[in-house]
């Protein structure tokens, strides 16, 4: 199966269509009426769709488990189709248009099974997603023209001991969305720090290493005065992210704020924590440019 770990959890939703065709109008009138000889053919079959819909991943090999929230059925009858109507939601990492369209067939497959006896010519037609929303296309952000400036804060790294690979790897998440990223090395000194920020031109100035607990982590302490506002939403989102899959995340102090028109971030000094804290919040931080510019919420 595809990785998702690295996946934050959204509100995930799809709506999937499947039509049933019926030759006669004697069919449609024995389903309004529940005179088909199998039983009620609307209450099978959604009983039926909602175990579709659980089953998916018992099924389709690539679909990864996941938690069901809510399935709703609903039928509408025109002329002699019967048209199948199949929501889906869930609050987690991936979509669920698979799992609508599966419950969708099932429900279909089913109404299929039932009319058959009295249909001789009932058949299955289209099948499709009618609609999702919740993934990565629902929370489009446009980073057209935005630039960032990389501080790697680091001793050992300025001195040319270390070898910088935390910056590195912000860099290449901010130019898979088309931001393009400048990368400083510097010392663990205030002085150094402050300067970085204060001489930046550009949108955003992503801080990474000192952030810890040791005796040189003066990154948070350095910066937090010069935030004209502090997005403790968006620390919050770091922290929690990197605690469910590493306990020790529960020590580090990162930093996300606005200073003078710039979002600034002081994220961890090791790869996979600052990593993980761009997975964590990007591109969805993004949004505070609008915010900033005085454009509305989506």
């Amino acid at each position: 199966m595809v990785d998702i770990t690295h996946k934050i959890n959204t509100l995930r939703e799809a709506t999937a269509i499947a039509i049933v065709r019926t030759s006669s109008e004697e069919t449609i009138k024995a389903l309004q009426e529940n005179r088909v000889p199998k039983g009620n053919v609307f209450e099978m079959a959604k009983a039926a769709g909602l175990l579709g819909v659980k089953k998916t991943p018992d099924l389709l090999p690539d679909c990864h488990p996941l938690p069901i929230e809510y399935t709703g059925i609903e039928y509408e009858i025109n002329g002699l189709e019967i048209q199948i109507s199949m929501t889906v939601k869930t609050i987690y990492k991936t979509g669920v248009e698979v799992e609508a369209m599966h419950g969708a067939s099932v429900v279909a497959l089913t109404m299929y099974d039932m009319l058959k006896p009295i249909d001789k010519n009932v058949e299955i037609g289209t099948i499709r997603l009618d609609n999702k929303k919740g993934g990565k296309s629902s929370y489009k952000i446009d980073a057209e023209g935005l630039t960032a400036k990389v501080v790697v804060c680091s001793d050992t790294i300025s001195k040319g001991i270390g070898e910088d690979k935390a910056g590195l790897a912000i860099v290449s998440k901010l130019e898979a969305f088309g931001i393009k990223a400048e990368r400083i090395i510097i010392p663990d000194e205030p002085e150094e720090i402050e300067a970085a920020l204060n001489g930046a031109d550009t949108a955003m100035v992503i801080f990474t290493g000192g952030t810890g607990v040791g005796p040189r982590d003066v990154t948070p302490e350095t910066i937090e005065p010069m935030l004209d506002l502090r997005l403790k939403g968006v620390e919050e989102q770091m922290r929690s992210y990197g605690q469910e899959r590493m306990p020790y995340a529960m020590l580090s102090r990162s930093v996300a704020g606005i200073a003078k028109g710039k979002v600034v971030l002081a994220l961890p000094g090791s790869t996979k924590g600052a990593a993980e804290c761009m997975d964590a919040i990007f591109p969805h931080v993004l949004h505070v440019f609008k915010v900033i510019e005085g454009k509305r919420h989506d």
